[in-house]
């Protein structure tokens, strides 16, 4: 077994923590939801939420990566009790790495293509009808998705394969701070459009009664509140060991309540600013936010079309949103393949090599579930849509609630134990007053999620 690395600056795990959690949520979901549910007075409640629910979660996963030193494969099993079976659920874990990279792999070589296809001018010309069809015809080109999502597989593995710090480390410095940069330009220019104030006034300026009904006059408080929760709950990738595996590469200089709140501030600043470049676009030229997936492969290329150099603005903001997705996907990657080093004692390149297989031939099910198998479906939902199923609304509020139970009650780690790893060092101190919280409320309140995430699929 090779030498554990570690990160070579405190940067590079903030910026590789971070870019772990920085993806399609951020970038796609965020701005949605808040569109749908009131704007600012959304954003308001989605961080008070992602202090009260994510950050508390964060800081146990890291502490259990940063005190056993392993992946999920070996972290339980080196903490546990004697006897007892919370090592059972690394491989729950692992294979939640895996479902997650067999859709997201798909969807971040979607963006790949629309930049280079951005790039080309394809769009230039055409109408939202237009745009709509070129999407059509790319879910319909099985071979195109294979090829895209073989780009991105490749790229993912080979900057694993060279090491924590010589790839994954030095790479993701290097793409998390090109698409700070790309989201501050193209805030800046969304800003500057003519037309954009109303779009920024609905996102900054707070306005309750938008969060407690819609436009046609309906209750949606309920509904809102629970969209604020799932996403400060999800937006982390808490709970399959993907923030874990970053914990056990780091030292004991710093507390780790400092370093979760400095990951889960960068985490929100890619999602503020990316509602700074859509609002106001939106705004501008008479587009509703409130367009799910087509905000991205559709709505939004129009936009573009009608702005000056909008081929150089288009490919540049979907340069940014493949550098997100990539982030995520290289940090998935590095736990994948570390959980393999762990619990099979490989060498990393032998790891990437099985892993790459691995990701490429199941990832095909979702290339093909968009066209060849369109027709299959479990429960009403197509392949990628169980697969996200899977991985959102069950291995990670599931997982979350084994960390939260493992390090708050004496037949798992214990709290003591815990609050002992987590608050050495210096900086921010996870407060010992919170125990009763933690322990009890946040685990109901994450069991919440999970059924209301079963509610909303097959209930309502």
């Amino acid at each position: 077994m090779e030498k554990r690395e570690t990160f070579s600056s405190r940067l590079g795990f903030v910026l590789i923590s971070a870019g772990c959690a920085i993806g399609l949520g951020n970038v796609w979901r965020f701005p949605y939801i808040t569109g749908k549910y009131g704007g600012a007075a959304f954003v308001l409640l989605y961080l008070l939420f992602l202090v009260l629910l994510g950050l508390p979660v964060m800081v146990m996963e890291l502490a259990v990566g940063r005190a056993s030193q392993r992946s999920i494969a070996l972290s339980f099993q080196r903490l546990e009790p004697k006897g007892s079976r919370w090592h059972w659920y690394s491989y729950v874990g692992f294979a939640g790495n895996y479902l997650l990279m067999m859709f997201y792999t798909v969807i971040a070589g979607w963006l790949l293509y629309y930049f280079v296809k951005m790039l080309r001018g394809d769009f230039v010309g055409l109408d939202a009808k237009g745009v709509s069809g070129e999407f059509g015809k790319l879910m319909d080109e099985p071979v195109t998705m294979t090829l895209y999502m073989v780009i991105v597989v490749c790229i993912g593995m080979f900057v694993c394969a060279q090491g924590l710090r010589n790839g994954v480390e030095r790479v993701n410095k290097v793409m998390m701070l090109c698409l700070l940069a790309l989201m501050a330009v193209l805030a800046v220019n969304s800003v500057l459009l003519e037309g954009a104030g109303d779009g920024l006034r609905f996102y900054l300026q707070p306005n309750f009664h938008n969060l407690v009904y819609d436009d046609a006059g309906n209750w949606i408080l309920g509904e809102a509140v629970f969209a604020a929760m799932g996403q400060a709950f999800f937006t982390l990738s808490l709970g399959i060991g993907a923030i874990a595996i970053f914990g056990s590469y780091i030292g004991k200089e710093h507390r780790l309540a400092g370093e979760a709140l400095r990951i889960g501030i960068l985490d929100t600043c890619v999602a503020f600013v990316a509602g700074l470049i859509i609002f106001p676009a939106c705004s501008a030229f008479g587009v509703s936010t409130g367009e799910g997936p087509a905000l991205v492969f559709v709505t939004l290329p129009n936009i573009f079309n009608a702005m000056p150099m909008g081929r150089l603005w288009g490919g540049a903001f979907f340069l940014f949103l493949s550098f997100a997705a990539l982030s995520t996907v290289i940090a998935v990657f590095e736990n994948i393949i570390s959980f393999t080093m762990d619990r099979w004692w490989m060498s990393r390149k032998e790891a990437v090599l099985i892993n790459f297989a691995g990701v490429l031939i199941l990832s095909m099910p979702c290339v093909l579930g968009c066209n060849v198998w369109s027709g299959f479906t479990i429960l009403g939902m197509d392949i990628s849509g169980i697969e996200d199923f899977l991985v959102s609304q069950n291995i990670l509020p599931l997982g979350s609630l084994v960390y939260l139970l493992f390090c708050t009650h004496k037949r798992g780690w214990g709290w003591n134990r815990f609050l002992n790893e987590a608050n050495a060092g210096d900086g921010l101190s996870f407060p010992n007053s919170v125990r009763f919280y933690v322990s009890f409320i946040l685990p109901l309140i994450v069991l919440f999620i999970f059924v209301m995430g079963y509610w909303n699929q097959f209930g309502g």
